[in-house]
C-alpha cells in the first residue's frame, strides 16, 4: 500500500491525522514526537507555570484538563489547530508507515 501524498493527509479532519500520527509514533515507540505535541499546546505553558499552592489548584486543574482534551483531540485551539496539523502531516510524510510494506 503506498504511502498517502500531501494533499491526500490534508483532505483528512484534524481527528483522523492526529490518530494515525499517534499510532504510527506508538508503533515507533516515538516518545519525542509526543513530547513535541504535548509541549507545544497552548495550554502548557500555563500548566507548567501554575506551582501547586492551594490558590492554584482549581487553575490547575482547569490547564491540566485542556490540556488533555487537547492533546487527545477532544477540542482544538483554533489558534494552534493548524500547527497540529501541520506537525501530524509532518510526521506521517517523515516516517514511513512499516507496517504497510
Amino acid at each position: 500500500m503506498p504511502e498517502a501524498t500531501f494533499a491526500e493527509l490534508d483532505a483528512l479532519s484534524t481527528e483522523e491525522l492526529r490518530e494515525r500520527a499517534f499510532a504510527r509514533a506508538r508503533r515507533r515507540m516515538d516518545v519525542g514526537f509526543f513530547w513535541s505535541v504535548l509541549k507545544h499546546l497552548p495550554d502548557s505553558d500555563e500548566a507548567s507555570s501554575l506551582d501547586g499552592a492551594p490558590n492554584t489548584v482549581g487553575p490547575t486543574i482547569d490547564e491540566a484538563v485542556a490540556l488533555w482534551r487537547e492533546f487527545t483531540g477532544h477540542g482544538y485551539d483554533p489558534e494552534t489547530e493548524p500547527l497540529l496539523r501541520a506537525a501530524f502531516i509532518d510526521y506521517l510524510l517523515k516516517h514511513p508507515d512499516e507496517t504497510a510494506k
